[in-house]
């Protein structure tokens, strides 16, 4: 069987806590491979790798770490194929949503090789007499990241190229369910001519991430998952004094309004509720219908949502795969089968699902419930799969009101023909990325990512500027230089004058 190890000071090191995780393929349900469960000792030694390596790679010059991460860029573009047959042999996605995350992982990259002028600082001469104030940014030296399985490879590079070209070094502790893409990441970080010790790969579950959140080497922490683990995250790494962002849960709305392109609102929905089996945070799960279109627009979802064919994720002709595990696939058709008895109507009902000649796969169809109430568990709870529920509401007042409602602000869309309505929408609504006529609004990497309420914990968004000023702490030197012809001007014990 095959078996991940960590990376550890730029190798392979085998684990040594003799725990072992099972690494499942959703597609068939069998256990394929094994990873290695780090101890605290283990992290320890990462953390000390990366410790090390920031003794120069901090000092590094910007042309080092640009030109490092150029080659990186072109290896990741080169091995794109490879890293998306891990993602899809452990996470299950078809291969091209694989594909459009490796994608989505490299505009980070790009952006991190641009870091010149992202890191560039302000100067402002003659505040005083031949006084000068400059102000800079540094990195702040180890800094972790703890990432989730659903895009285990474009989360990991939402965050270390930027961190590392910031001048950081690196621990990231992927999700131990689908592990082997990070460790291809850093291999080829490595092969790039990353020096050792920059980049680190622990494995593990949780003794490994709260080794992380305790120990005093790491100055940071950036997280994406679940609200309940975002919150404590957050709340135990700030307790021991570390910068903390941490992306949690969402349940994202798309408001429809009478006079939306119908056939377009309906195209998205599907696109965006049952894309990637609905395992992702930035997935619509919840479609908000106004006035009389709401039976219209569930019976064109419908009449789309029966023709997505589901299947193994290596299969060209798979538009939908596999949920990452048995357990999780149960957890999510409990939804479906107990919508009923909450008042909702069950248009599709997927659970029954499954695939010929891949029976003991991971398998469960599309689901569709209208006029779902509020207070039900299919809409109160994030559920991370292909379960779209419908919420019909009167007005767009009544609409926003709903959504504001929801204790979640990630992500959330509005589908107008009507410019006035959709630009009170983007002020009004209470979420962190807005989309109009756009189901799924991440941004670019040069814009940062994140949501409000429930769905962040910290200050910070991730990537873009934001990803920048996480990784980075401000500086201000005020400096002054006696002019030559001076003569010496004595003690003065008053307050510095600026006039």
């Amino acid at each position: 069987m095959k078996t991940v190890s960590h990376w550890i000071g730029g190798k392979s090191v085998e684990g040594a806590s003799g725990n072992w995780g099972p690494v499942t393929d959703p597609a068939t349900g069998a256990v394929t491979t094994q990873v290695a469960l780090a101890s605290a000792e283990e992290v320890d030694s990462a953390v000390a790798a990366a410790k090390a390596a920031y003794a120069t790679w901090g000092t590094s010059s910007l042309a080092q770490r640009t030109a490092i991460l150029f080659r990186y860029r072109a290896l990741l573009d080169a091995r794109r194929d490879d890293i998306a047959a891990l993602i899809t042999a452990e996470h299950g996605k078809v291969h091209a949503d694989a594909l459009g995350e490796v994608a989505r992982g490299l505009e980070i990259v790009e952006l991190a090789c641009g870091i010149t002028t992202q890191l560039k600082g302000e100067l402002s001469t003659q505040v005083s007499s031949r006084v000068d104030v400059a102000a800079i940014r540094q990195p702040l030296g180890v800094v972790a990241g703890i990432t989730p399985f659903n895009f285990p490879a474009m989360v990991p590079m939402w965050m270390f190229p930027l961190a590392i070209a910031c001048g950081n070094t690196f621990v990231l502790k992927p999700s131990e369910k689908d592990p082997s893409a990070a460790v291809l990441l850093a291999e080829l970080a490595a092969e790039a001519g990353l020096p050792d010790g920059v980049l680190n790969v622990v494995h593990g579950d949780k003794v490994a991430v709260d080794a992380l959140l305790a120990h005093p080497d790491v100055a940071a922490v950036s997280f994406v998952g679940s609200t309940p683990i975002a919150r404590h995250i957050h709340a135990t790494a700030s307790a021991n004094g570390k910068r903390v962002q941490a992306l949690g849960g969402a349940k994202n709305h798309m408001l429809v309004l009478p006079d939306a392109d119908l056939d377009a609102a309906a195209d998205a929905a599907v696109s965006a509720a049952y894309g990637s089996a609905g395992e992702r945070c930035m997935a619509i799960s919840a479609v908000v219908a106004v006035g009389a279109i709401g039976d219209e627009l569930v019976a064109r979802i419908r009449e789309r949502a029966e023709k997505i064919k589901i299947g193994p994720g290596a299969d060209p002709a798979s538009e939908m795969g596999p949920l990452i595990t048995r357990a999780h696939r149960d957890k999510v058709a409990g939804y479906v089968t107990g919508a009923a008895a909450q008042g909702a109507e069950v248009v599709l009902d997927g659970t029954g699902y499954t695939v010929e000649g891949y029976e003991d796969g991971h398998w469960i169809g599309l689901s569709l419930l209208d006029k779902v109430a509020t207070d039900s568990d299919a809409y109160r709870d994030e559920i991370f799969g292909p379960v779209l529920v419908v919420l019909r509401a009167e007005t767009y007042e009544e609409g926003v009101e709903l959504i504001n409602s929801s204790p979640f602000g990630n992500g959330t869309a509005i589908f107008t023909r009507d410019g006035g309505a959709a630009r009170r929408f983007q002020l009004e609504i209470e979420a962190g990325m807005v989309g109009v006529n756009v189901p799924i609004p991440v941004p670019v990497g040069y814009h940062s990512f994140g949501g409000w309420k429930d769905s962040l914990f910290g200050d910070h968004h991730i990537y873009g500027n934001d990803g920048v000023h996480f990784y980075t702490r401000g500086k201000v030197v005020t400096t002054r230089w006696p002019d030559p012809a001076d003569a010496p001007t004595g003690v003065d014990l008053g307050f510095p004058r600026n006039h």
